[in-house]
């Protein structure tokens, strides 16, 4: 019977491991085995291998360009779950007949294409634009302040579109947490804000980390909105790899700038996900221990 479980888990998992190989495995060994080849003056890969393309990912711009890449992703994730999880709390605590109502707000920019929400808001920015005029009426703004082409708009933008992968798992989470849990902490006498810092947020600790994964990967690799509502100081490294791939034709240099976005991914996500496991394994308690 042990033998015949364990065929019917692998029978099961068979098909995620192939998707993974093929679709994740597979490409990003071609991305780092491309690094070592040389350009083609035509817009190929070369014969041969070289260590070229990686003595020429050191360009004096690539730093400012991967801390702004840096920085612009993790304020974005933060500013998202800021605001995911009080809006995911409030959605799970509200009567069922106008949870729908909620939850189908959230998901209403999927029903509208990306670009379209993107020049939707290049619009609204533009000097021109309803929001600068309204801005400029109630003496907030000038009228020679630029609200486009700023990493401020990128900023804006991003956490725009970004906000709704952030609210759904939260709101998936917080619909399954039992807010008795809540009440029990409140009546060992802690504050409303203790019980839900310390309550509430270690409950949906899983959330949190998938929507931190959701928002913070596509962010780092964003770069279309840098390049509708971003300007020359608002690069991100998603338009170096895309300049290099579609403008300089340059596959091998284009794959050096994504070997190292995916080291910067996977290298964190890899030691969070080993230190999370290492904490389980190591024992845990009442989720209501030490709250008093």
């Amino acid at each position: 019977m042990t033998g015949g479980r364990k065929n019917g888990e692998w029978a099961v998992t068979a098909p995620t491991f192939v998707w993974l190989t093929l679709l994740f495995v597979i490409p990003t060994f071609l991305v780092f085995t491309i690094v070592f080849k040389p350009s083609d003056p035509y817009g190929g890969i070369g014969s041969g291998w070289t260590l070229r393309t990686l003595f020429s990912l050191g360009n004096p711009n690539y730093p400012a360009i991967l801390w702004r890449t840096a920085w612009l992703s993790a304020l974005t994730t933060a500013l998202c779950l800021a605001l995911a999880v009080p809006t995911g709390y409030c959605m799970a605590r509200t009567d069922r007949r106008f949870r729908n109502t909620l939850l189908l707000l959230v998901i209403i920019p999927f029903m509208t294409s990306f670009l379209v929400r993107i020049f939707a808001w290049k619009v609204l920015l533009h000097p021109e634009g309803l929001i600068k005029r309204g801005l400029v009426l109630l003496g907030l703004a000038h009228s020679d302040t630029s609200l486009l082409y700023t990493p401020g708009a990128v900023l804006l933008v991003m956490v725009y579109t970004s906000l709704p992968f952030a609210i759904l798992p939260v709101f998936a989470a917080a619909e399954k947490f039992d807010f008795h849990l809540i009440e029990a902490a409140r009546d060992l006498g802690a504050t409303h804000a203790g019980a839900f810092f310390r309550v509430f947020i270690p409950g949906i600790s899983r959330a949190l980390f998938t929507s931190v994964l959701v928002v913070l990967i596509p962010c780092l690799g964003s770069y279309v909105i840098p390049d509708v509502v971003g300007g020359p100081n608002s690069e991100m490294l998603g338009n170096k790899i895309a300049q290099r791939t579609f403008s300089d034709r340059n596959l091998p240099h284009a794959s050096g700038l994504s070997a190292i976005l995916t080291l910067a991914v996977l290298i964190p996500m890899v030691w969070v996900v080993l230190s999370q496991r290492k904490r389980e394994t190591g024992g845990g308690g009442s989720i209501l221990k030490d709250i008093v």
